[in-house]
């Protein structure tokens, strides 16, 4: 299976909800750093909360893959992440929001496995979007 390949398995099962399907395409000790969430950090259990946040969060999740480039072991996905807030993601609590947020997520892939997720986007646009008004306390109460 090439790079690219494992990639787009893994955005399959994300975009399916389907976190144990994109978790068995991943190195057990992958890196991830997701920059907009403030999560960083080795292994599945870093990756885990952030998949499963995101799929409890948005029911009606629609992951579009925008373009897929491969660069020898390194993978880059341009992707919209689109859904419909049913429960608190990000700190910002549930106000039935839209979301279509473009990202830009980096792969490095070895011997058919993920080992390392970059994934960036605009933090202010995620905000704006699930209607977050006050940055300094993302909670709305």
């Amino acid at each position: 299976m090439s790079p690219t390949d494992t990639v787009s398995s893994f955005l399959r099962a994300v975009g399916a909800r389907d976190v144990e399907s994109a978790l068995r395409t991943v190195d057990p000790n992958v890196r991830v750093n997701f920059y907009g969430l403030g999560v960083s950090g080795t292994g599945v259990a870093t990756l885990r909360p952030v998949l499963a946040d995101t799929a409890r969060a948005f029911p009606d999740l629609l992951l579009t893959v925008r373009r897929l480039m491969g660069l020898g072991s390194s993978v880059i996905a341009e992707l919209t992440i689109e859904g419909t807030q049913a429960d608190t993601y990000a700190g910002a609590i549930n106000q039935e929001k839209h979301l279509d947020l473009n990202e830009a997520w980096r792969f490095e892939v070895d011997d058919g496995r993920i080992k390392a997720i970059d994934a960036y986007w605009c933090q202010q646009q995620l905000y704006r979007r699930l209607g977050v008004k006050r940055f300094d306390q993302i909670a709305i109460v």
